[in-house]
């Protein structure tokens, strides 16, 4: 797995797609001129429907020949890009866990609920704040 994030140019309407860049919203690297060089090579621009994003941790599901460009994010750019490519079920459930970091009310059930919608256990725990062991406990119960 890398650290960054990648801008990948979709051709095709078949397979997994990414998240389109317009979804995520204004990105400091766009300003940069590597990336500004990369989509003038491309002959795009970041609004084009063409120009999709995965954080670090999707990077493997590029599609093979795909041109990409590895990209830096912020913390709060990476959360945004997140966010965009979530389902509404898994983003409803991002925010429960989310909120969960002010109290632990029904801590197991949220837990069963967010494993059951598929979201990642490092997700989990990086949006909760619980203890790895406090998940695989709440997995079995």
């Amino acid at each position: 797995m890398t650290d960054d994030a990648y801008f990948f140019l979709v051709m095709t309407t078949e397979g997994w797609q990414g998240t389109p860049l317009a979804l995520v919203g204004d990105l400091e690297c766009l300003e940069t001129s590597a990336v500004q060089a990369w989509l003038a090579a491309q002959g795009v621009s970041a609004a084009s429907p063409t120009v999709h994003v995965v954080p670090p941790e999707q990077s493997a599901l590029i599609p093979d020949g795909a041109e990409r460009l590895p990209v830096p994010l912020s913390e709060e750019e990476l959360e945004r890009l997140r966010r965009a490519a979530a389902t509404d079920h898994v983003a409803s459930v991002e925010e429960e866990l989310l909120a969960f970091r002010e109290g632990e009310d029904n801590r197991d059930a949220l837990l069963r609920r967010a494993l059951a919608a598929g979201v990642p256990a490092h997700r989990i725990i990086e949006l909760s704040g619980v203890d790895p062991t406090a998940l695989s406990s709440a997995s079995r119960a």
